[in-house]
């Protein structure tokens, strides 16, 4: 099995704020998510608000990325086999329905264990 993220983005600041509905939903999207095996981690809401860019330049800004339409609202790690699977998981998102997207991402492990090992 590989681990995939699944990357939330909103293009408004509005949606990031759902109803209880939308917030059952989403639960909802989850727990068949967990009750499949496939979750590894549920991730995080990020703020839009309290966020920060650091450039290559050391210029901060206030992020996150201003200059781009949309903004990454949270994510999440699951396991599949494929990406393919991974992107099936995502199409069932209730966040697509209020034109939200979802970035797919396969996580590659760069070592073999902790950084402190």
């Amino acid at each position: 099995m590989k681990e995939f993220a699944l990357i939330f983005r909103l293009s408004n600041a509005s949606d990031a704020q759902p109803s209880p509905e939308q917030i059952q939903e989403r639960l909802n999207w989850l727990a068949s998510i967990a009750v499949q095996n496939k979750l590894v981690d549920k991730g995080n809401t990020l703020s839009s608000v309290h966020a920060k860019s650091v450039r290559s330049d050391q210029v901060v800004t206030d992020g996150p990325y201003t200059e781009i339409k949309e903004f990454i609202s949270g994510y999440l790690i699951v396991k599949t086999a494929t990406i393919e699977e991974a992107v099936e998981l995502a199409q069932a998102n209730p966040i697509l329905k209020i034109g939200g997207t979802i970035e797919v991402r396969e996580l590659v492990k760069l070592y073999g264990g902790n950084l402190g090992d």
